[in-house]
């Protein structure tokens, strides 16, 4: 079920409403019976899957507890492999199969491993780091094993972030559950607001720049270094406003019940270098790898050589998170050359800034990272390798001869396969969403138009709807990060 659909909208009215009617104790029922609806809406086999994991972490759980010395780590590890083996099988099987089949040819040999004819369950990835941070959780001490099988059942599946987060952890949610959550006015606006800020990225900015996107790098051959430029800067906008918009979604949603979930993200284009960026990136993720991979291989507490491996090992499996494809593997691994070269590299650099006096131009750093940053999005956006080497290239040889036409008055050839003022509008979009950040950084726009007079706030919000009605593109697209 998707967050921007009609059947979405009927399903929140109906379960929110209901909510607030039933009793507190009924509730967690309410929820888990609906999650699961929600869930079943994509593919509902795989409800199955699902309930595989919740039975085997839930006793895990207990277990681990329980139990002391080396037997914790046994059952702890068996959890682990039970999750990473249930994502392995459904995500990464044909992938490796692919690629030692490729490597058998290269002997002269047939891959006697068959294919499997399978489909990614929705969001298996987010789901799975959930669960395998309740174990690790309780494996450490700081979370309680939960005895009540509804309610971590209802950890894991909870709707507003079931498919594609935040990942919580369960020191934040599972007491959530057992809260009573009384009708709050003020809260149910904010979350709403959110929701409706949430639909707007997706449907009125996300989706009409994919359109351009798609366009360009679905059809390579007939385009140039211009189109493939203008086209990876909307990329980068779109995979921000489409995921942010799911996590705005979700967190709004959760808010009305009265639940609080986790930020995801915090303007993270106005980041002034690339580990900044990852702070305000996909923060649960980001800060999942951080707690539960990064620290455990020693993080800095380690000799340098040491810990720039841990860095660019925790990227390198990032990117296999995301998908099973080189592409997302190189981009993982571009991300980690970036953090290593710039500890390299700093103080040398902290001296060039110093020197040229260019620390007074942060907006300068800004416009790096983003350029850093969208030429790494051309790997994740493309289908291939292959196509990512080819898109990279025309960026760069294309230049003289775009220059030459330019001089000489020439056509640039742009074609986006949409109209002028379809781009023009996009680029629009993205100044407005920019200008909106900015002024967020001055003052709290939310709490701010609270304060207006009943007039100039329902202006504003009607002012809202209406250009998602009219401006949004509702062909029910399915989340980018839903296929991870």
């Amino acid at each position: 079920m998707l967050f921007n659909s009609l059947h979405f909208l009927v399903f929140f009215t109906f379960v929110t409403s209901l909510y607030f009617f039933i009793s507190h104790k009924y509730r967690w029922i309410l929820l888990l019976g609906f999650s699961c609806y929600f869930y079943m809406a994509f593919v509902p086999i795989y409800i199955l899957i699902l309930g595989l994991t919740i039975v085997i972490d839930y006793f895990a759980g207990i277990i681990i507890e329980n139990t002391l010395g080396k037997k914790r780590q046994f059952f702890l590890l068996a959890s682990l492999i039970a999750n990473v083996g249930v994502l392995a099988v459904f995500k990464y099987y044909n992938f490796f199969n692919s690629n030692f089949s490729f490597l058998m040819h290269g002997f002269g040999l047939e891959n006697p491993i068959p294919y499997l004819s399978i489909l990614l369950p929705i969001g298996l990835s987010f789901h799975t780091f959930q669960a395998m941070s309740y174990t690790i959780e309780v494996f450490r001490g700081h979370q309680k094993a939960e005895r009540h099988f509804g309610i971590y059942a209802l950890y894991v599946m909870f709707y507003p972030q079931l498919v594609a987060g935040p990942i919580e952890r369960p020191q934040n949610l599972l007491h959530q559950f057992r809260e009573k959550h009384e009708f709050d006015y003020d809260r149910v606006t904010s979350g709403l607001k959110l929701m409706a800020w949430g639909l707007f990225k997706k449907v009125v900015i996300a989706d009409r720049l994919a359109i351009v996107v798609d366009a360009v790098y679905g059809d390579m051959h007939t385009h140039n270094g211009l189109s493939f430029l203008i086209a990876t800067v909307f990329f980068a906008f779109q995979i921000f406003c489409d995921f942010s918009g799911y996590s705005d979604m979700a967190i709004g949603a959760a808010r009305i019940m009265g639940f609080k979930l986790m930020t995801n993200f915090n303007k993270p284009y106005n980041s002034r270098s690339v580990a900044e960026f990852w702070k305000r990136w996909h923060i649960s993720l980001s800060s999942w790898f951080r707690d539960y991979l990064y620290i455990s291989l020693g993080g800095n507490r380690v000799t340098i050589p040491r810990w720039y491996l841990n860095l660019f090992i925790v990227f390198l499996v990032s990117g296999l998170w995301h998908g099973a494809n080189w592409t997302f593997v190189a981009w993982g691994a571009l991300h980690g050359f970036y953090l290593v070269f710039s500890l390299i590299t700093k103080d040398i650099r902290e001296k060039v800034s110093g020197a040229l006096g260019l620390n007074r131009f942060p907006v300068l750093q800004t416009f790096t990272v983003f350029i850093l940053v969208g030429f790494a999005w051309v790997f994740f956006r493309a289908s291939n390798i292959h196509d990512a080497f080819y898109i990279i290239k025309h960026m760069i040889v294309d230049w003289p001869m775009l220059i030459q036409r330019a001089l000489s008055h020439q056509s640039l050839q742009l074609n986006l396969s949409v109209p002028s003022k379809e781009i023009l509008l996009c680029f629009l979009l993205i100044l407005f969403l920019e200008a909106v950040h900015f002024i967020q950084g001055k003052l709290d726009i939310a709490q701010y138009i609270k304060t207006r007079p009943a007039v100039l706030r329902w202006s504003v919000y009607y002012g809202v709807l209406t250009v998602i009605i009219l401006m949004g593109v509702f062909e029910n697209r399915q989340f980018i990060y839903f296929q991870f």
